[in-house]
């Protein structure tokens, strides 16, 4: 190796230093990112480490997993490789003595709930078995185990080259394996990328190190010592158009050779506008050009098969094609032959490259019927190979790319399911399947969250004049649900279609699940690929069920149920419980309690997107909080594995439950985050359900101003929509609002906007949760009658029976409303010794503040103290300051003055007071990233975290609130 000296100091100190570590290298193609990689798997195997090297190969860009699987290959537990990623095959198992020390039998295979729950992550990666594709977090966490379990034994060094090419999914959890390998001693991750190729790593926040070009004194002796002979003529020429790379050093002298007619001053890599790995490329294509047509055939299908650079130094999990007759590339430097395995691989990756260009688009096909030959045991390569290798219709290519498409989603790998499924709907021989595969296109690429070409694949599904088939429906309906807020069309639309599929009328159309969009507040769809009817029919029910919940209307709720009714045996009891729980509680949730809480009691059995569902049951049934740790679990690798929608109700979930159990600041933060992703996806239903939610806990917060404006955004938008869901949280928030502000009399307006006083608004959900609020602002304003109707309506009604939340609140009202102190006190001991009365401190805290007012005026100060000081207790830790205020002015009637402590300052940490200066400047989550070397993921979850503690809402404050807090700070 010529120069170097820096980064050679740098690599043997990062392989020798104790501890794990991760470094990427960075640089223009053909710097010597390899050499360098070579020279520190060298170093590392002499001091005693097992070396696995890996290489990106562009041909498998798109494979969800085929990197990972051949980083982790040589560590995989003996019959681990049987079915896994397409092109292994069954029972094959190297004898690598490396990998034997590797694949010990305790790896992995202990029977404890950890290790069972790594295996099976890198089983559903893997396809080894049937599931939803793993998220980041879980398979990291597996990979990370398998990696130590192998370090246990002697130190280990992962090497990957060109990881530029690494697909999606197996570069994520790359990412999140390196950010984590300081934890783990005696791993390291050495990676190569280019710098004029985007990747997942350019995001991944790992430590990076320049790979510049040579200096002039290091690139002429590269230069003289392997082209000895060069005329000073030529040499200058040649240095000053290779400009320090060393492939190009290498390359161009035999290259002038080839051209006698070269002069001074020619450029001889082309124009320089044009990128200089591009112009070599021009090098190689001379030299290609001078082969027969029997040579480049071979060389084109080495290279579509992905033929590496470097073949590395372990078993692979592939078997390569392996091109034969080529003597003729050996000869002038376009193949070089492995002195470790004898296989033969392209000098550099630019020679595969030049090689496919300079084919033509029938060589390139022919290369690609050959390979689908090759790898016919290996769905997902053959897929790739039969979609580029045929023109005109045939089904049973179709299907073959449905086929991998379904095993695809089923991993993780949605984009190239979508991609598949579109050229199988080309390939369609009948317009049914073509609408039919489009429509299912259009579904997977809309749980991805590429809602764009999701419209774009379901206007294409629909034949003009027919029917729509499932698929499109969902597809559709979920961009008009999500993006556009639209209930009326959409249950219009979607209950047709449960209708013709009841009827037998429409097409068996099949919907690839994974994990999709959140059906309403509820999650998504689950089973792995295209599924029955009785499938496709559940889901269709499942959505007709959500925007039904948002339109919050009865005439729609009053077609839900007929519709419902209508299926008779084939409307599942999922179904049904969903269709009572979300609807009214009031009038059909009775008798759905206790099957929630027995579902909810074995989740680990569930698919995700079932338990969703299931927690917005038990939210409308006030039982949400024992499934909340489940979905604390699981909202990120919903978030990771793209299903953004999903994750989002998850989100909307927790946080409604932390505002239950008067965790604000928590739910302010998850809200924050929420509001964040919504927005950013273009979600506007779930941004305005998000501000809705915000809008609620500034209202018993105090913030007035805060809860006005979002309320009014959330009314402007959800009003014109018909969207009652959202209205009725806006009205709910007015009354809430005015009552913390003491103007009662907006507060009743607001009130009985949602449902009359004495009844309960039929498939209005806010009506029973907004019970206090209307009886508070009915006794305030003089409506005592109103008010005793309506505690009257929620008993005779039988809320105490539905939820614990409303029992509490029924009985509260009724004792606000009772005319005999006698009656009130016995009302008020069965509120507050409600055995979940602490799960509900707010509204627990508001009926004793109530109560305590009532004592006071009728026995006394003394006898209110202990009721007031509770109250004022926990409203003051809640932060609800308008009902503390008036909880400690009734104290201080009642003869006590409570002492209240001062706030605490605000602690920003570090990285988040740095990441808040910056947007305050009025940078953006990327312009952010860049600077500090985050994601914008990551940026946004600090901004989130930041601004509650801030007590802002938006980035328009950051300036103003940073400046007070350091006023703050450095005030005496």
């Amino acid at each position: 190796m010529v120069g170097r000296d820096g980064e050679r100091e740098q690599l043997s100190a990062f392989v020798r230093a104790p501890g794990g570590a991760a470094l990427v290298l960075r640089g223009e193609a053909g710097v010597g990112k390899s050499t360098l990689l070579d020279l520190a798997a060298r170093l590392a195997a002499e001091d005693g480490h097992l070396v696995i090297r890996a290489t990106g190969v562009e041909a498998e860009a798109e494979l969800p997993y085929a990197g990972l699987h051949q980083i982790l290959y040589p560590l995989l537990p003996v019959g681990a490789h049987a079915g896994g990623q397409p092109g292994g095959q069954a029972g094959e198992h190297p004898g690598d003595p490396s990998g034997d020390a590797a694949r010990d039998p305790s790896d992995g295979s202990s029977d404890g709930p950890s290790n069972h729950a790594s295996r099976a992550a890198l089983d559903a990666a893997f396809g080894r078995m049937e599931g939803p594709p793993p998220p980041v977090m879980a398979l990291g966490i597996a990979v990370l185990k398998l990696l130590s379990r192998a370090a246990s034994k002697r130190p280990l060094l992962l090497v990957l080259d060109d990881g530029q090419w690494l697909d999606e999914a197996s570069a994520d959890v790359c990412g999140f394996v390196g950010r984590r390998l300081a934890g783990s001693p005696g791993v390291k991750l050495l990676v190569a990328v280019r710098g004029d190729v985007a990747s997942r790593f350019d995001t991944a926040a790992l430590p990076e190190t320049p790979v510049g070009p040579l200096t002039d004194a290091d690139a002429a002796c590269l230069l003289d010592r392997h082209h000895a002979r060069l005329g000073e003529r030529i040499r200058g020429l040649v240095l000053d158009q290779a400009r320090g790379n060393p492939l190009a050093l290498l390359e161009l002298p035999t290259h002038l050779a080839s051209r006698p007619g070269h002069h001074a001053g020619e450029d001889l890599l082309g124009p320089h506008g044009v990128p200089l790995p591009r112009r070599i490329q021009e090098i190689y294509a001379v030299r290609l050009a001078g082969l027969d047509d029997t040579v480049r055939r071979e060389l084109l299908t080495g290279a579509l098969d992905g033929a590496t650079a470097r073949s590395g130094d372990g078993p692979g999990p592939t078997a390569r094609y392996r091109m034969r007759g080529v003597d003729a590339a050996v000869a002038c430097g376009l193949l070089v032959v492995e002195p470790a395995t004898g296989d033969l691989a392209f000098r550099h990756p630019l020679v595969r490259s030049s090689v496919v260009q300079l084919a033509t688009t029938d060589q390139r096909r022919d290369a690609h019927r050959v390979l689908a030959r090759v790898h016919r045991e290996s769905p997902e390569r053959r897929a790739t190979h039969l979609a580029a290798a045929t023109v005109d219709p045939d089904e049973r290519v179709a299907a073959a790319l449905e086929a991998a498409a379904r095993s695809a989603t089923r991993r993780g790998g949605a984009r190239m399911a979508v991609s598949w499924l579109t050229r199988a709907a080309e390939l369609s021989e009948n317009r049914s399947d073509r609408s039919r595969r489009l429509g299912d296109a259009a579904y997977v690429a809309g749980q991805a969250d590429r809602l764009g070409q999701a419209r774009s694949l379901a206007l294409a599904a629909s034949a003009p004049g027919a029917e729509e088939n499932p698929a499109a429906v969902l597809a559709n309906a979920y961009l008009a649900l999500y993006q556009d807020g639209d209930v009326r069309a959409t249950h219009q639309r979607v209950a047709a279609a449960v209708e013709r599929l009841r009827d037998g009328r429409a097409p068996d159309g099949g919907v690839p699940g994974g994990p999709g969009a959140a059906d309403g507040p509820v999650a998504p769809d689950g089973p792995d690929g295209p599924v029955r009817r009785d499938e496709v029919l559940d889901r269709l029910v499942s959505l007709l069920l959500a925007v039904s919940q948002y339109a919050g209307s009865p005439t729609a709720w009053q077609r839900t149920h007929e519709v419902l009714g209508s299926l008779g045996e084939l409307a599942t009891e999922r179904a049904r419980m969903y269709g009572s729980t979300w609807s009214d509680v009031v009038r059909h949730g009775a008798g759905w309690c206790a099957p929630v809480e027995r579902a909810g009691a074995v989740l680990e059995d569930q698919d995700p997107w079932d338990v969703t569902r299931l927690a917005v049951s038990a939210y409308h049934l006030d039982v949400l909080s024992p499934l909340r740790p489940y979905l604390e679990r699981v909202v990120d690798r919903e978030l990771d594995t793209g299903a953004m929608s999903s994750g989002i109700v998850m989100l909307h979930l927790i946080m409604l439950d932390q505002m239950g159990l008067g965790q604000w600041e928590a739910a302010e933060r998850t809200g924050h985050r929420a509001l964040a992703l919504s927005t950013e996806r273009g979600h506007g239903l779930f941004a305005h359900q998000t501000r809705a939610y915000l809008a609620q806990l500034a209202a018993v917060r105090g913030r007035a101003e805060e809860a006005r404006d979002l309320q009014a955004a959330v009314d402007a938008w959800a009003r014109p929509r018909g969207i009652g869901f959202l209205t009725q949280i806006a009205d709910a928030v007015g009354a809430t609002t005015a009552l913390s502000a003491g103007d009662y009399e907006t507060a009743f307006l607001y009130a009985i906007g949602i449902t009359a006083p004495g009844a309960f608004r039929p498939y209005a959900y806010q009506a029973s949760r907004t019970l206090l609020d209307l009886v508070e602002a009915a006794l305030h304003t003089g409506r005592v009658d109103q008010a005793r109707a309506h505690a009257l309506a929620a008993r005779d009604a039988g809320l105490p029976e539905l939820s614990p939340r409303l029992a509490l609140i029924t009985f509260g009202a009724l004792a606000m409303t009772a005319d005999d102190e006698a009656e009130a006190a016995e009302l008020y001991a069965r509120a507050q010794s409600h055995p979940a009365a602490e799960r509900f401190p707010f509204e627990l805290a508001r009926i004793r503040l109530a109560h305590g007012i009532r004592v006071r005026r009728a026995q006394g100060g003394a006898a209110a103290r202990v009721t007031l000081a509770q109250a004022a207790e926990t409203l003051d830790r809640l932060g609800a300051t308008a009902w503390a205020e008036r909880a400690h002015a009734e104290l201080r009637a009642a003869g006590v003055v409570p002492h209240t402590a001062a706030p605490a300052p605000v602690q920003l940490t570090w990285q988040e007071r740095r990441i808040a200066e910056l947007a305050a400047r009025g940078l953006t989550n990327k312009e952010i990233g860049d600077q500090v070397r985050l994601s914008p993921r990551t940026v946004s979850s600090h901004l989130y975290r930041a601004f509650p503690k801030l007590g802002i809402t938006t980035r328009a404050a950051l300036r103003d609130a940073l400046t007070e807090l350091a006023d703050r700070s450095t005030a005496p």
